[in-house]
């Protein structure tokens, strides 16, 4: 299991933080003392003037070392999600056996293949820790971040992420998770997917065993216009009864399943509204085919989100 980067340096009070806390101290005591001491010329704009002296280019630099510490934080996040895909990916092809002599049966042996490729995709995602219970961490629009340096993401490499790679082969779907991995919306999204499928998975819950209902493309447009009621019941196209069962109790007694439910939930709809803009209604309709839609689908009818 890839080890996760070192971002000590990024948790607490750090050694610059601590230098630049005693510097602004000292200006602020400098400015002080230089005013405290300076003829008493300039009339009632003397105290405006000290202020601003003292406390302007201290809060300036504070700006400036919050926005540097968040744009570390959010590179270091995407780099070790890179690293796991990338060491997980070797661990697999290494791990891979060798081709089978052929059996004399080959309707057990086609069995058997449906039954792994089911859950094949589950081994792929990368583990991550359980969800806590938190709520969704302000960004600082101060600046770019290490991420706005990148092409936007193409709406078929969204796509592709959020269905994961088929296989230890699928290079494209890799790499289409890596890119989609350094688009801000998109990996809060795949990140938020790859917790609830994982979860769900716990129940023996894949999405490659559910067959929704197919729902049109313009049903996918009003409901990313904000419609909701019972002419979006369509959407709620997984209708297995067991899966249901299951996930609706999970949500009544798993305090960390059920954030991760509503925290995947908001994820989905924020990407839905900015992907129909431009979207063309096959692009909506392969968005729809995806494992991530699919969980959007049958957690949305377990939550009576379509009702």
């Amino acid at each position: 299991m890839p080890q996760r980067p070192h971002t000590d340096d990024l948790q607490g009070f750090t050694q610059t933080e601590a230098a630049a806390a005693v510097l602004s101290v000292f200006w602020i005591a400098g400015i002080g003392l230089f005013f405290w001491y300076l003829p008493d010329d300039a009339g009632g704009l003397r105290p405006v003037v000290m202020l601003l002296a003292m406390f302007v280019p201290v809060g300036m630099a504070w700006v400036a070392f919050v926005s540097g510490r968040a744009a570390r934080r959010m590179a270091a996040e995407t780099q070790r999600l890179e690293t796991a895909i990338d060491a997980l990916q070797q661990a697999v092809l290494a791990a891979k056996p060798a081709p089978a002599a052929p059996v004399a049966e080959p309707k057990s042996e086609a069995a058997t293949s449906r039954f792994a490729s089911r859950r094949e995709v589950s081994r792929l995602i990368v583990p991550r820790a359980a969800p806590q219970r938190q709520a969704d961490q302000p960004t600082l629009a101060l600046g770019p971040g290490p991420e706005d340096d990148d092409p936007p993401l193409e709406r078929p490499d969204l796509v592709r992420a959020l269905n994961f790679p088929e296989n230890q082969d699928d290079t494209d779907g890799f790499a289409a998770l890596r890119r989609a991995l350094r688009d801000r919306r998109a990996r809060r999204l795949v990140q938020a997917s790859q917790d609830v499928l994982t979860l769900l998975s716990q129940d023996g819950i894949y999405m490659d065993d559910l067959r929704p209902e197919p729902a049109s493309a313009d049903l996918w447009r009003r409901f990313s216009k904000g419609e909701r009621g019972r002419s979006m019941d369509a959407l709620g196209a997984v209708r297995d009864q067991a899966a249901l069962s299951l996930v609706a109790g999970r949500m009544r007694e798993d305090t960390i399943f059920r954030d991760a439910v509503h925290h995947f939930m908001r994820r989905f709809d924020e990407i839905l509204v900015t992907f129909e803009e431009n979207a063309t209604d096959t692009d909506l309709l392969e968005l729809a085919e995806t494992r991530t839609a699919r969980a959007f689908m049958l957690l949305g009818r377990a939550t009576r989100t379509f009702d």
